[in-house]
């Protein structure tokens, strides 16, 4: 994608945004979901459209022979994904008006799910009825599909997270909120997966966001293939995890999108490990939350994920009447325990901390002198602000 088309995006994005704002009853923070539901199709359009000739082919020369497959067989072998003719975009696109818009999307978000189970209840569905219930709003999810009609066929990789990216920055700017927890900047992103390098495996990322570290190691993959012999698997699996479940859901979008196999599951990761993660991956990248400092002692202090290089401790100790009670100082500490700890004996991570773990005192202190005399810090890049 040009500048000059990404820039038109973003302008349809800001026009679809004011559409929202001027004529539904959403709130700002749920703008993202029927918009990014409907660029979910247009990418997944683009992508089958790239696979369609190669399908019918295929599919052609299968039948009525004993090999013969079903359109959808095939067309999940090759792209990962089927879509019916109802769910494809330029069908919804060219609707007319006094057809119910909503209901056609939510049979296209079905179909979609259908043929692909790790989606089911992913997509928004119910989300575009709540558009359409009134004279004056029953238009807005023809407009939303006019707005994103021109992504270019060819665009691929991150744009789905860079999209929500843009939204989020957006918002939070214009409502005075912070939204750089809800992603970590595409340029330090490739600048960490260009250092750890992961040419095939397992990757795990704990706090996984959007999975933007997902689709660039793919990129890293895709663009370093030569470089390996072609009997080697160099494809990843992934594995994230996210409390939120609106993050969670835009994860599997971004993934599906991508052509990504992987789990993202729901979990708060202080407190739960859906992934047995000690000693199972290859490689982690993360950019956790920074000095989170409510995470419960007790329920972390005998986790081999989080104590095996000691646990951050506030310097005084709790009043009985306290005790069960108290909280880690920081958990930033937790979370390089935990990135450590999930690695196999050669497996690598990158992460993104805050500058104050680097010289931080105490119980912290302990457990930054044990890394790094137990040789498992390679290199600390500071980065501009």
């Amino acid at each position: 994608m040009t500048k000059e088309q990404l820039k038109q995006l973003e302008a349809d994005l800001w026009s679809a945004a004011d559409n929202l704002r001027a004529n539904s009853d959403l709130k700002s923070s749920e703008y993202s979901t029927p918009v990014l539901g409907l660029i979910f199709l247009k990418f997944a359009d683009n992508n089958y459209r790239r696979h369609e000739a190669e399908i019918i082919a295929e599919y052609q020369k299968l039948k009525g022979t004993r090999r013969e497959k079903k359109l959808s067989e095939i067309a999940i072998e090759k792209c990962g994904f089927y879509l019916p003719d109802h769910a494809r975009y330029d069908y919804l696109l060219k609707l007319p008006e006094e057809k119910n818009i909503a209901k056609a999307l939510k049979e296209a978000m079905k179909a979609v799910e259908e043929y692909k189970p790790e989606l089911e209840g992913v997509l928004p569905k119910d989300e575009y009825f709540r558009l359409t219930r009134d004279e004056k709003t029953r238009t807005i999810p023809n407009d939303l599909l006019k707005n994103f009609a021109n992504i270019p066929a060819d665009t691929s990789g991150d744009l789905f997270g860079q999209i929500y990216e843009y939204f989020l920055a957006e918002f939070a700017r214009s409502e005075g909120q912070k939204g750089g927890e809800f992603f970590t900047p595409r340029t330090v992103v490739r600048l960490m997966v260009e250092m750890i390098e992961p040419h095939g495996g397992k990757v795990f990322d704990p706090a996984c966001g959007s999975g933007g570290m997902f689709v660039q190691s793919a990129h890293f993959i895709e663009e370093h293939r030569k470089e390996l012999s072609r009997d080697a698997d160099s494809g990843v699996y992934v594995y994230g995890q996210e409390k939120t479940l609106e993050t969670i859901n835009l994860a599997k979008m971004n993934l599906a999108v991508n052509g990504l196999r992987g789990e993202i599951k729901k979990a708060n990761t202080y407190y739960d490990d859906p992934h047995n993660s000690f000693g199972a991956f290859d490689y982690v990248l993360a950019n956790p939350p920074f000095n989170v400092d409510d995470v419960s002692l007790s329920s972390v202090e005998r986790d081999k994920r989080f104590n095996t290089y000691g646990i951050p401790r506030k310097k005084t100790k709790s009043k009985k009447k306290d005790a069960g009670k108290e909280t880690v100082p920081n958990a930033n500490y937790l979370w390089i325990n935990l990135f450590a700890t999930s690695l196999k004996p050669k497996g690598r991570a990158a992460l993104v901390m805050a500058n104050s773990a680097s010289d931080a005192r105490h119980s912290e202190a302990d457990i930054r002198k044990t890394l790094i005399e137990k040789n498992l810090i390679y290199a600390m890049l500071t980065l501009p602000s």
